[in-house]
């Protein structure tokens, strides 16, 4: 019988499109920035509040999540360089169509365009799809795949920001999506191949049994566990989506420009790209779960920082922190679903995972703006975020001790 490392699916191949991925994820992730960016402007032109962009930004990755789960069932059908080429064109349409400068353009275009279509394409099922390339490394991979949204938020805002203030939202709307498009098609076109079937020998996991199907997870029915775990990425994703979409918006509160704002954000964004990798050769050496909750408790403790300081250079400071605490909890819950269920079962349950979480992301976005809305300061609203992400952290302990007494 061959050993560990010769029965790993593991390759150069894996790494190729291990890095394809990540830049079509990055240009993806990008499109829905351009109304983070562009927030007020956009808010000032459609003669709205700030709770319309709020909630387009919020329908990008509601429609992320579902796009998740239908496209990755389309993938199983069609293959997923059909379901990459078919987001990279959605990405143009979904952004021209927003730029036409309507309410309902808006929200329709970025809901539907760039979240269920485009990025519901790319993110999920891309995801689920690197991670059958690799078994021991599994960690590591989805930490750098995963940090496409990262690396686009260090990349982007900044050139929508002077985009937006030399030709105005809708143009860099358009020019975006049309460079996006471009991009995401061709990789898709010319990289994306059938991934390997699985090892026959399982290589590296935790909780101390390994994956079938069937079996009790964590002492639960299998959907009954998953729907713990995706109930506790819900609620973490809530807090963490409350300053990366309302942080340029928060610092012109406060008198601060709107470049210094997409610089910050950039700042943030680039610290949980760097802390993503850190956190993912952890995960593969602690499991998911514990990835999971010291990064919940890093979140929470940077969300305080918000709470602590209001002049430029703090914020600069407390975003920095902010970046380096929560950057691995996502790829750490795909590593913890990958290590408890089948590998056979991943193309469903991945997505199905990332759905309840980019849910969570679309709840803390609109629910920043509401509550902002309604009280006038974004300091609510990090509270809010504090209150829920500390009932994450119970639910994750409790799976922490279900997964002790399994390995006992």
């Amino acid at each position: 019988m061959p050993d560990a490392a010769e029965a790993s699916v593991e390759t150069r191949a894996s790494w190729t499109i291990a890095f394809a991925t990540t830049t079509m994820l990055a240009l993806a992730a990008g499109a829905p920035l351009t109304v983070v960016i562009g927030l007020v402007p956009i808010a000032e032109d459609l003669g709205t509040g700030r709770s319309l962009p709020s909630l387009a930004t919020s329908l990008a990755y509601l429609g992320t999540g579902v796009g998740g789960v239908m496209c990755g069932l389309l993938a199983s059908r069609f293959g997923q360089r059909a379901v990459a080429m078919l987001g990279g064109f959605a990405i143009l349409l979904g952004l021209g169509l927003a730029s036409l400068g309507e309410a309902w353009s808006l929200l329709v275009g970025i809901g539907l365009g760039v979240g269920l279509f485009g990025n519901g394409a790319l993110f999920a099922p891309m995801v689920a799809y690197a991670s059958l390339w690799f078994d021991r490394r599994r960690g590591t991979a989805l930490a750098l795949v995963s940090s496409g949204q990262y690396i686009a938020g260090f990349v982007w805002p900044f050139v929508f920001e002077r985009a937006i203030a030399w030709v105005g939202w809708q143009w860099t709307m358009l020019g975006y999506g049309i460079f996006a498009s471009a991009v995401v098609v061709t990789l898709g076109a010319l990289v994306i191949r059938p991934a390997p079937a699985p090892a026959p020998v399982p290589v590296g996991g935790y909780g101390g049994v390994r994956a079938s199907a069937g079996r009790r997870v964590l002492g639960m029915r299998p959907n009954v566990a998953l729907a713990v775990i995706a109930s506790a990425s819900f609620l973490c994703c809530i807090p963490m989506a409350m300053p990366a979409a309302h942080l340029v918006a928060f610092c012109g509160d406060l008198g601060i420009a709107a470049s210094r704002g997409a610089a910050m954000l950039s700042v943030l964004l680039l610290c949980a790209f760097l802390a993503r990798q850190f956190w993912g050769w952890l995960s593969d050496r602690i499991g998911g779960l514990w990835t999971v909750m010291f990064g919940s408790l890093a979140q929470v403790v940077g969300m305080l920082g918000f709470l602590a300081t209001q002049d430029e250079a703090g914020l600069f400071f407390v975003s920095a922190a902010y970046g380096l605490g929560f950057g691995g909890i996502i790829p750490a819950y795909v590593l913890a679903v990958r290590g408890l269920f089948p590998a056979l079962e991943a193309a469903w349950r991945v997505p199905v995972l990332l759905f309840v979480s980019l849910s969570g992301m679309a709840a803390g976005a609109w629910l920043a703006g509401f509550i902002y809305d309604r009280v006038g300061f974004y300091a609510a609203a990090w509270w809010v975020g504090i209150a829920v992400n500390l009932v994450q952290l119970v639910i994750i302990a409790e799976l922490l001790r279900r997964q002790r007494r399994e390995r006992a």
